[in-house]
């Protein structure tokens, strides 16, 4: 008996509108009956799932981790699991979970049928998969607009943060958690719920998306520039080696700054400091190889 799937692929992203005759197509190819439905403001992702949770048996939902973040709550209340074909960026929340950037092969992920609880993260009860930041991430995200993600692709990320860490300094926040309270200047400050972010960048040597903890970074430096010497570190995600780097695991955070500072959750600013971060242990059900 064929499953029914929710289809809802971001026509706005540089892939989605080109891709999504052939999303159709796979997933019925795989015995997947595919209920698409168009969707075009990813505020009314969540409520669209919600709307159509009795008619399927699970959401496939094509785009980048913006789409992903947005699909998450609908997810939760609908209780219906997750298929993810990766046609973003940087795809970090498939590159998490070991799915293939390949759309057949992401639609035999989905065919199989193997599921995997998965956390989610949130900040001022917004949801967020891979990280939530404020500082530089932040400010790319601000200025890493839908044109030049359509044009330059994932060189369009380098081109922007030349423009960010150009003009980056260092801001004052307290970090609080049951581990410490500590007062900083930072570049800085990322809290990961996955272990992907950025385009490949590791949140935590050590960081998985359903080990039910957070993973804070610091950037306690002055100097943008010292994040090229970083660049392999952030790579692996042995940052925190580093004597200006604070790394601390919890399972909740307070981040409060002077001035209200905006907060980038999966490539979306989402909120403002101060910021509550909290962990939704096994939140989500996903398709996984």
């Amino acid at each position: 008996m064929s499953r029914r799937a929710l289809l809802l692929v971001n026509a706005k992203s540089r892939t989605g509108a080109s891709q999504c005759e052939r999303a159709i197509a796979v997933l019925k190819s795989h015995g997947i009956e595919p209920v698409h439905q168009e969707c075009d403001r990813r505020e009314d992702l969540s409520p669209l799932i919600v709307k159509h949770a009795q008619e399927v048996d699970c959401v496939v939902v094509g785009g980048g981790d913006g789409t992903m973040n947005a699909a998450a709550l609908g997810l939760i209340e609908a209780n219906l699991p997750l298929g993810i074909l990766p046609l973003g960026t940087a795809n970090d929340l498939a590159r998490t979970l070991d799915i293939p950037f390949d759309l057949d092969k992401a639609a035999d992920i989905i065919a199989a049928g193997k599921t995997r609880r998965i956390d989610l993260g949130l900040v001022n009860g917004q949801p967020f998969f891979n990280v939530a930041s404020i500082g530089l991430s932040a400010e790319l995200a601000q200025k890493l607009t839908r044109d030049i993600k359509r044009r330059f692709g994932r060189f369009g990320y380098a081109l922007v943060a030349v423009k960010v860490l150009a003009q980056a300094r260092p801001f004052r926040a307290t970090i609080i958690s049951d581990a410490e309270s500590a007062r900083v200047r930072t570049l800085q400050i990322a809290v990961g719920n996955g272990r992907y972010y950025g385009g490949g960048n590791a949140v935590e040597k050590d960081a998985a998306i359903d080990d039910e903890h957070l993973d804070l970074y610091s950037l306690e430096f002055n100097r943008a520039w010292k994040l090229a010497l970083m660049a392999r570190s952030f790579r692996t995600g042995a940052h925190g080696a580093w004597r200006e780097v604070r790394a601390v695991r919890a399972q909740e955070f307070d981040i409060r700054t002077r001035f209200p500072r905006p907060v980038n959750a999966d490539g979306e600013i989402v909120t403002r400091t101060p910021a509550h971060f909290s962990i939704k242990p096994s939140a989500v059900t996903v398709f996984t190889p």
